[in-house]
């Protein structure tokens, strides 16, 4: 008779076997002490670097032996890239927060500010007071009166928010000077606990705003719409990723001259900490 070995089931069980004796011999001798794989001193560091070729535009990259990284640059948080490459157009300081995760799910943060010394001529802001951080900010702003009561805009410290119910609504509003034949790129960040049937909407266009009259004019560039599905839970972020509205943030005119950013908000109920506002910029995209 001939023995007949099955090396593939023989070479399985066998290492079955060898898998669980390391898997016991790992484990700790008493509950809580941790299964020895899990990083105690994450190294939360990261380099910044100039990228090459592009105003203004900073690199971070991680330590080694980190799994994954979430960053947070100037309030706008970024998620899962062991590099981040990130356009900072204003002259400014800009706080970057790095929260490194290694084995075991542990994590480990750390806080470096990134200095702009000078505006990028082409794509740096044209709005003033988009932060809304100080009393000068706020006067560079002008209220739109639509309906007569029930909704209103309050500019806080570092933002502005609006606040409506019973189908109210008000806008707020900045003139602006562009160039003819530029493209012109809108965002901001917003947020917000959710809203039942509400309207927020952003205009960038050259017909000025009238007091105690609804604004239209060439349409809406972007915006959230409970009707259309956002805005109707919580929600945070730059509000061209949180919106679902408008014909697109991309603004040109055949004219130069003065144009207006104008963004309204209202509707039966736009939730109970209102809807807010930061960071407005209108900024050359080419």
């Amino acid at each position: 008779m001939k023995l007949k070995i099955n090396l593939k089931s023989y070479t399985a069980w066998a290492l079955c076997l060898v898998g669980a004796f390391v898997w016991t011999s790992c484990q700790p001798d008493e509950v809580g002490e941790g299964n020895g794989l899990t990083d105690t001193n994450v190294d939360a560091s990261f380099t910044v670097t100039e990228v090459e070729g592009l105003t203004n535009t900073f690199k971070f990259t991680s330590a080694k032996d980190v799994i994954t990284s979430y960053w947070n640059v100037d309030g706008v948080d970024y998620y899962g890239n062991l590099e981040l490459e990130v356009a900072l157009p204003d002259a400014g300081v800009y706080p970057v927060t790095h929260t490194a995760v290694g084995r075991g799910g542990a994590t480990n943060v750390l806080v470096q500010d990134v200095t702009v010394a000078t505006s990028d001529p082409v794509a740096g802001n044209l709005i003033q007071g988009g932060k809304f951080a100080s009393q000068d900010d706020y006067s560079k702003w002008t209220i739109l009166n639509i309906s007569d009561s029930g909704a209103a805009w309050t500019f806080n410290d570092g933002s502005a928010t609006i606040n409506a119910s019973g189908w109210a609504q008000q806008g707020i509003y900045q003139a602006i000077e562009i160039e003819a034949n530029k493209d012109y790129k809108i965002d901001m960040k917003v947020w917000g606990q959710g809203s039942t049937d509400t309207w927020f909407e952003v205009y960038l266009s050259k017909t000025p705003p009238v007091q105690g009259q609804e604004y239209t004019a060439d349409g809406r560039r972007m915006g959230m719409s409970t009707w259309d599905g956002c805005a109707t839970a919580p929600f945070e972020g730059k509000l061209s990723l949180v919106g679902c509205v408008g014909s697109g943030n991309i603004v040109s005119f055949d004219t130069a001259g003065t144009v207006y950013l104008v963004v309204r908000c209202g509707g039966a109920d736009v939730g109970p900490t209102g809807i807010s506002m930061t960071n407005v910029e209108v900024r050359g995209a080419n």
